[in-house]
């Protein structure tokens, strides 16, 4: 070609130097630019842009970084009247509600209220989490602007106006590198209407121009997945053939304690071309179980707790998820009540400064530190591994991972009961064998064992959950999470 380039090439070679995540070459994890394990450990944020000031977003940034997350899922045009509400500085983000109108301002200083404008601070936010070198996991628009489903709305997209409103803001964030674009929004792609009867409608297409707005300025290295609504609809149920699609998410979300969700990982992982995965939003901490229909109680239904997050995700996790996003009611919707009413809280009311630092919230780190401290982008899940009784129900799913090289297993216990375990898939003659505590993320050695056989491994007697790690006594690997 000489010293011809294409436009194609020129934008590839533009943004080669800012992308800083992608699929791994088994198609199954994530990792960094020079080829490091990158394990997703989300925060839903969503309101994020739209009801915090610079203050409280650098509370907010600083309180994740030291719970070790590293990617904050946020709303550019956000869910709670997004459109129609101002930011807490009294400035909206489209002129005459035109997704192809963003209200800009010349200048970006937050002393002057003319020039700091909705996207300065959109801007701040995102500038704030690099300083600490985390990811925005950034939505350009909830799902409410282009579902015809539940929510405030109002429905503002179409093919032509979500591909220019996409593009304006792949533009404005092309030398940003720790943006990750999440489209969809807590929306099925295809659905009917309310109810589930009626007329069906298909909104690939606005969809797929968001996409094609983004590649338009940044190739295929920017990164692309699709956070659908609760359910059994996953982003691969309808998208998972779109060449834009990096990987797949799905929300097993709040309306039980029963999702089998690691399934649905194994359904994702089985599809061809083989993409990641992972459960963008799971269990809220401190959400009540299912309270849209009613009948939710106090008693009869509950919360979600600490150990409910640690079940649901230690197990989508082992079944082969890249990652996983932890969420708390009452972070995602900055809970305020001297500014915004609260969202289906129950009976129950965090101030989101206080839920930022709720149990689970600072668990989740040990859950990413455990699957570094093993062999990585080799890892599968396996359940053969587990030769104790079959589960008579999701509470008791035992789930394994390990190595396909054989070098060590994880099996997370969900009850505290004995467990036994094929050995024949590790290598070695002698295992090393540990307890990990996942609320603490502390690693006690249980000692070794020879061979090849069925073993049964018994718990600590104190807490509810444990991880036990089985190595290959060759390895040399130190204590897990470690």
């Amino acid at each position: 070609m000489g010293r011809f380039f294409t436009t194609a090439m020129l934008v590839l070679l533009a943004t080669a130097a800012i992308a800083q995540i992608r699929v791994s070459d088994n198609g199954r994890f994530l990792q960094t630019k020079d080829g490091k394990p990158f394990f997703w450990l989300g925060d839903t944020d969503w309101e994020l842009f739209h009801r915090l000031t610079r203050e409280e977003i650098e509370l907010l940034i600083a309180t994740r970084h030291e719970q070790g997350f590293n990617v904050l899922q946020a709303v550019a045009l956000a869910e709670e009247n997004g459109i129609r509400e101002p930011n807490r500085y009294g400035d909206w983000p489209l002129n005459n509600e035109d997704p192809t109108q963003l209200l800009i301002t010349p200048g970006n200083d937050p002393n002057n209220a003319y020039e700091y404008d909705y996207w300065d601070h959109v801007d701040f936010a995102i500038q704030k989490a690099a300083e600490k070198n985390m990811y925005i996991g950034l939505l350009p628009t909830w799902g409410d602007k282009v579902a015809h489903l539940w929510g405030e709305g109002p429905i503002i997209f179409n093919e032509v106006n979500a591909e220019a409103y996409a593009r304006a803001l792949a533009t404005r964030y092309k030398d940003q590198w720790n943006i990750i674009w999440i489209l969809g929004g807590d929306r099925p792609p295809v659905y009917k209407e309310r109810g589930g009867e009626g007329k069906e409608y298909d909104d690939r297409a606005v969809w797929r121009a968001m996409a094609r707005g983004i590649e338009s300025v940044l190739g295929r290295d920017a990164l692309i997945t699709y956070h659908p609504s609760g359910g059994t609809v996953r982003s691969s149920t309808f998208l998972h053939n779109d060449e834009w699609l990096d990987l797949n998410a799905f929300q097993s979300g709040h309306g039980s304690r029963e999702v089998d969700a690691w399934n649905w990982i194994t359904e994702d992982l089985n599809k061809s071309p083989q993409k990641p995965t992972l459960d963008m939003e799971p269990c809220y901490e401190d959400h009540p179980v299912n309270p849209w229909d009613g009948k939710w109680t106090r008693k009869d239904r509950g919360y979600f707790f600490a150990y409910d997050v640690r079940a649901r995700t230690y197990r989508t996790v082992f079944a082969g998820g890249c990652g996983v996003t932890y969420g708390h009611h009452h972070v995602w919707q900055f809970l305020n009540e001297d500014l915004y009413k609260p969202i289906n809280v129950g009976d129950t009311i965090i101030p989101w400064q206080k839920a930022i630092k709720a149990e689970a919230a600072g668990q989740m780190q040990h859950l990413k530190n455990l699957m570094l401290s093993r062999p990585y982008f080799s890892r599968i899940g396996d359940q053969s591994l587990i030769k104790s009784r079959f589960a008579s129900n999701n509470a008791e799913y035992i789930a394994a991972t390990r190595d396909e090289n054989g070098s060590y297993a994880m099996i997370y216990l969900p009850q505290n009961k004995p467990v036994r375990v094929d050995l024949g898939a590790i290598t070695g003659d002698t295992k090393n064998v540990w307890w990990f505590n996942p609320r603490d993320g502390k690693a006690s050695s249980a000692g070794s064992v020879k061979g090849k056989g069925t073993k049964t491994f018994t718990p600590p007697k104190e807490g509810k959950d444990w991880v036990l790690v089985i190595d290959d006594a060759g390895r040399g690997f130190g204590a897990p999470g470690g």
